[in-house]
């Protein structure tokens, strides 16, 4: 069965960050490919040490928004 999952990419210096928001899995690599493949591997190793029935316990997908604030 294939599961999508919200995605965010971030570069930190000199590595990129891939998060599976509504997980909480997070990996990282020299390049957005090389993270996201990390991320898929990490997220399916996490989903094999779950017990519970995926689809009732991810069903439902994080609010993604942007925030602005005035700064001096």
């Amino acid at each position: 069965m294939k599961y999508r999952f919200t995605t965010v990419i971030t570069k930190e210096e000199a590595l990129y960050i891939a998060r599976a928001l509504e997980l909480g899995v997070v990996s990282q690599g020299d390049t957005v490919e090389e993270s996201e493949n990390n991320l898929k591997e990490a997220v399916e190793l996490y989903l094999e040490g779950e017990s519970a029935p995926i689809n009732k316990k991810y069903d439902h997908a994080p609010i993604v928004t942007s925030l602005e604030v005035e700064y001096a």
